[in-house]
């Protein structure tokens, strides 16, 4: 039975959880090219993290997704895996899964299926060889595609998290589309998120609506809204002609907060009610401070569930980024 229910009588089931702030790849969107990381002091260690864990899945969280930064840099991080399979086994946790770059996917994913995960989404904005390197700046495609094949091979169901950027992978949709296609992989295009200052990047100008893309869509495919939903904000529409399930993400465009039924906590151990609001709380300090007392932990939990906000407030149409949250996303954990 869900005990974490916030002011609009939403049940939180599903905990968001970035164990690293730190990456191999420096996207564009999400971090600057010269990023200044936390003290590795400030970060929950990963028996920090399995009590953190322990404790929501105690108050009826049922869906783990591990995030970061790129969550397999962190070094260890398959022991904590390993150690939320006992959730697993007894049923209080329905879903571990994670979010990934997909550069260490080639060394981890028979590991991640041993430990119970069954699906990854895996971040990709395009299949030019050249356009990965720029827009991620370290980054190489080609290990990230034998990364795909590998958890692909391993039975790891696997979803690409496409972010939709304007003038940059917008003459890829139909590529992207094909190929997904082609290899029985989801496909989720993101809009833009108004996260962090990162110098010189324009959000705005980045800025494409998925509207559009639909639009693009209906020119080449016979398109049908589905009224499904995976418990997450994306809305979900298949193609006739191929039977691909594509979701949409847009923040911007369409509020999906009613259901929301998510929070995220950060490799720090903030909790972040809302992706799109600063609200926070701290559970680290009531985590370490009464190392044999979960008591303090659940009421810091209970307490910061009970300010969850209803909604975000991103808006892009005055052409200035309003409701712009000040951290990167590799803080908060994508």
């Amino acid at each position: 039975m869900p005990r974490l229910i916030d002011p609009f009588a939403r049940a939180v089931t599903y905990l968001r959880v970035s164990v690293t702030d730190r990456c191999d790849f420096r996207c564009v969107y999400c971090m600057s090219e010269n990023m200044k990381f936390l003290p590795k002091k400030e970060l929950l260690t990963l028996e920090e993290l399995d009590r953190m864990c322990t404790t929501f899945i105690g108050l009826g969280v049922e869906k783990l997704r591990i995030t970061g930064g790129e969550p397999l840099v962190r070094k260890g991080i398959m022991s904590f895996f390993d150690s939320m399979t006992r959730h697993l086994d007894s049923g209080a946790l329905r879903e571990l899964t994670l979010t990934t770059n997909g550069s260490q996917l080639e060394r981890f994913a028979d590991d991640l299926y041993a430990a119970g995960v069954r699906r990854v989404n895996v971040s990709l904005d395009t299949l030019d060889e050249e356009k990965f390197a720029r827009i991620t700046r370290w980054g190489r495609l080609p290990q990230v595609l034998r990364g795909i094949d590998a958890a692909q091979k391993a039975g790891l169901r696997v979803k690409l998290n496409t972010v939709a950027l304007k003038g940059f992978n917008e003459s890829e949709l139909f590529t992207i589309i094909d190929w997904c296609a082609a290899r029985d992989i989801d496909l989720t295009w993101i809009e833009v998120m108004p996260m962090g200052d990162l110098g010189n990047e324009d959000r705005v100008g980045q800025y494409w609506s998925l509207e559009d893309m639909r639009t693009q869509l209906r020119e080449r495919f016979t398109v049908t809204e589905l009224s499904e939903s995976s418990g997450g904000p994306a809305r979900y529409v298949r193609l006739e002609e191929t039977g691909q399930k594509i979701g949409f993400i847009t923040p911007l465009t369409h509020n999906f907060c009613e259901s929301c039924n998510r929070v995220r906590m950060t490799c720090t151990g903030e909790l972040y009610l809302c992706l799109g609001q600063e609200d926070k709380g701290d559970l680290r300090a009531p985590l370490r401070n009464h190392p044999e007392d979960d008591g303090p932990l659940i009421a810091a939990i209970e307490e910061a569930i009970s300010r969850k906000p209803k909604g975000h407030d991103f808006d892009y149409s005055r052409q200035q980024a309003d409701g712009q949250v000040s951290r990167h996303m590799s803080h908060t954990g994508g």
